[in-house]
Order: structure tokens, then sequence, then C-alpha cells
């Protein structure tokens, strides 16, 4: 495949050129060797919370196949894998007594990747809080921040030979909202005067991994992952431009104004619910702590507009053309990539930024032994001209982390939707298949470094 080198030098030769899963999503043996349970154990067991009642049980059975799994990212040439621990098979019960066989796993996922020339970026928290904390009230108990602090630093000991680069959070904006507003993700709960506390807590605890990561004087690197997306007005009347505001405030200003300008946004608590009283001493400068990167997680763009009939959603409607959506039914805007990042870059804070995520879910077959997810490929090479861009204005990007390397449990879609390079075969015992974007992806990291060799 041909691949235009003038392309590759918008880049920097030690760019960052990846894939990222996570623990629930990916592992499976959810009973085995001391694992405790975790709130999407419980939620994905409830019925109806789910597509088709799904549950991470079993996911892809990576918990058993991850040697067939860090083998197949090396042949294909991926040397860097972000990936997240479950705090439930390291502490079980969220505090207390260590679980041995959980490090243990980690222990050897870590020296395989090594081994085989991959470089790990470490997530300590993708949603799934271990249901003994949830059962003493979960991210609405300050106690909780610091049972997290407590796991980082444990996280730091056991691992920080081979981990240099860390992620306290991923998406704290789904924990909050989707969890404890709109109740569609663990915990379920749905609750509008809980989800801006939880928000804090989450925010807390951060600040208080990034200090006991300082405090081990850790020569690596740490950061945060937020999910965010590029709002746009669908008209420059007074009244549409205020409900794009309203929009970006809850999906994105909730989270970089208290991490990059250490207070919350005016107007977030009657968005949200209120999380004032969460509030402590030095909450705010702990989580507004200096970080050496910030995650993005980019999958859409939104315009909206006002509309006071849709009081549930701020007031605004969201017209954003659906000419070209994805099997999530969300549009396709690879222009928001850039406005986004240029956005962080001039408004927010200079510090190099990662997209951690990027991808895009279609309904994928295999047909006479391959997947020719076309849709997916032209959706990530649009994408990555779109970061090119971005990095052409002079922004700081310094990686790429293509969601996902595996179809996997999809959260409440369970396994109807398919984000992977790597196609799974539910059907046949978790059989795994490089799709035709594997080997497209493949194919650019290799020229990629070629060009700048």
């Amino acid at each position: 495949m041909e691949f235009d080198s003038q392309w590759f030098r918008k880049f920097p030769p030690d760019f960052r050129w990846g894939t990222a899963t996570a623990a629930y999503q990916i592992e499976g043996a959810v009973h085995e060797d001391g694992r405790g349970p975790s709130i999407w154990d419980t939620f994905s067991h409830t019925p109806d919370k789910t597509w088709h009642g799904d549950t991470g049980d079993m996911a892809c059975d990576h918990y058993h196949r991850y040697q067939e799994d860090v083998e197949l990212m090396r042949q294909l040439g991926f040397d860097h894998y972000r990936f997240s621990v479950a705090w439930p098979r390291i502490f079980p019960t969220g505090s207390g007594a260590l679980n041995m066989d959980g490090v243990a796993f980690y222990d050897r996922l870590l020296d395989t990747l090594i081994d085989a020339g991959i470089r790990p970026v470490l997530t300590l928290y993708h949603w799934d809080l271990p249901q003994a904390l949830e059962d003493h009230g979960g991210w609405r108990n300050r106690d909780t921040a610091y049972y997290f602090r407590d796991y980082a630093a444990l996280m730091f000991d056991q691992f920080g030979d081979r981990v240099d680069t860390w992620i306290t959070h991923n998406e704290p904006w789904c924990t909050a909202v989707l969890g404890h507003l709109l109740g569609q993700h663990a915990p379920g709960i749905q609750d509008s005067t809980q989800a801006g506390m939880v928000a804090h807590h989450l925010l807390l605890s951060h600040g208080l991994a990034v200090a006991a990561y300082r405090s081990h004087a850790a020569q690596g690197q740490i950061g945060i992952t937020l999910n965010l997306s590029a709002v746009y007005p669908a008209s420059n009347r007074p009244e549409d431009l205020a409900a794009r505001d309203r929009m970006d405030t809850m999906l994105n200003r909730s989270f970089l104004d208290p991490l990059f300008l250490g207070q919350y946004p005016s107007g977030l608590n009657e968005l949200l619910g209120s999380g004032d009283d969460a509030i402590q001493g030095d909450d705010l400068a702990e989580i507004a702590a200096p970080l050496d990167f910030l995650g993005i997680n980019y999958y859409t763009y939104q315009v909206i507009a006002d509309d006071p009939e849709h009081a549930e959603l701020l007031g605004t409607r969201d017209v954003t053309p659906r000419d070209e959506v994805t099997d999530m039914g969300w549009p396709v805007g690879p222009h928001g990539l850039t406005d986004l990042l240029r956005r962080i870059h001039q408004q927010y804070t200079r510090i190099p930024l990662m997209v951690t995520e990027n991808g895009a879910a279609y309904p994928d077959r295999v047909v006479d032994g391959q997947v020719r997810d076309l849709a997916r490929i032209s959706y990530l090479e649009r994408h990555i001209r779109a970061l090119a861009d971005a990095l052409n204005s002079g922004v700081d990007v310094r990686g790429y982390y293509l969601w996902s390397l595996l179809d996997n449990f999809e959260w409440g879609f369970g396994y109807s939707k398919r984000f992977g390079l790597v196609y799974v075969d539910y059907e046949a015992n978790r059989r795994r298949l490089p799709k035709d974007s594997a080997l497209w992806y493949s194919d650019f990291i290799r020229a990629f470094r070629q060009a700048w060799a």
C-alpha cells in the first residue's frame, strides 16, 4: 500500500502510533484468581441494562489469550498499547487485602509486551469500580477518592519499572453523567443531585493520584483522558450561541476548567447538579495539579440549536448533519478533531496532547475469510489527516491510540457494536481475524517508520 511520505513529515519521528483496550471489555475471567465483582458485573447482570443481556463474563477471553493478542500486535507492527487494570483484580473489595494473583496477571502481560517491543500505557480506572466500594456509596462517597489514591500508589510501586506513561481516569464524564445522571452506565443511577458530586470526587481522586505519583519521584509521565467533542452553534443567533455554550459546558468545560483553570465553569450546577457541597479545603488546587499530558478521546462532533421544548437536553436540539454516520449513529466529522485540539492548545494548556481513543463501529462481516471494512479505513485516514492539520498549526500532539485492538463488550451495547481492528468471532471460541483496517494501519505505521529512517 502506497502512502505519501510528505504527509508523514507533518508528524515528529517519535510520534506514538498505538491501539487501545479496556479491562472489562476484553479480559473476561471475572470469577478467576481472586477477582472481586465490579459495578459492571452487577449492572450487566441486571435485566434490560445491556443489549440482549450481554455481560463481560467472558468478553474476548483476553485473560487467557493475552499472549496471542500481544503476538498479533507484534506481527502487525504496533509498538504502543494502551490498556487498563481492573481495580477489583488488585483489590477485590477496593481496599484492604491485596490479591497477588491479580498483580501476577498484569506482571505477565507487561513482561510479554516488553519482550515484544511494545510500550505500555496504563490506565488506572476504566469504569470497573469494585462493587464493595459501590455498596458504601461508590463515587458519591468521598472516601472512594482516597481508596483510589492508595490503589494507584500500589500500581506505581508494582509496575513503575515497566510503565512510564500513566492515565488516572478514562472519561470521568461518562462515569458522572452516564452512570449517575442518565443511568445508562453502571451503577445505573438517575439522580441529578449526585452527578456533580461524583464528578468532583472523580477529579479529586485524580489529583490525589497525581500527588502520589510525584511523591514516588517517578521518571515517567502522568495524565488523564477526557472524552471531548467539538460543539458548533446552528447559527449566529444569540439563542443558538447560548445553546452551544450550555452544551459545551456540559460536555467539555465541566472537566477542562477545573483541571486547567482551577475552577468549575459558571452555570455547571444548573446543568449537572450541585457539586459545591462536595468541595473541601484545597480540593480545587489538588485537582489542578500540573500534568505531563492530556489524553483526548474523540469520536464525533455536534451542531446545536436552541430549543426550549427540550429541557432534558439543556434546552437544546442536536441538528448535526447525518449524511454520514457510524454504526453507533455518530456523525463523522474529522474537522472537529482539528478544531478541538486547536482550542485546547489555545485556551487551556500547552502541555503535550495525546489522542488516546479514536475509531468507529461498523457492522463488520466475514466474507471469504476477510473483513473488508473500507468505511473504517476511510474514517481513520481522514481523522489522521485532521490530526496532521492540528500539528501543522502548532498543536503539540505526541500520540494516537486507535480504538480498539479487538471487537469487544461495548458496555450497554453488549456485543452488537464492533470497533476493533481485529474481528472477534463470538460464536467460534473468540477466534481472532485481523480486518483490512488492521492491515491498513499496520502498513501505515511501517511506512511512517521508513519515511523517517
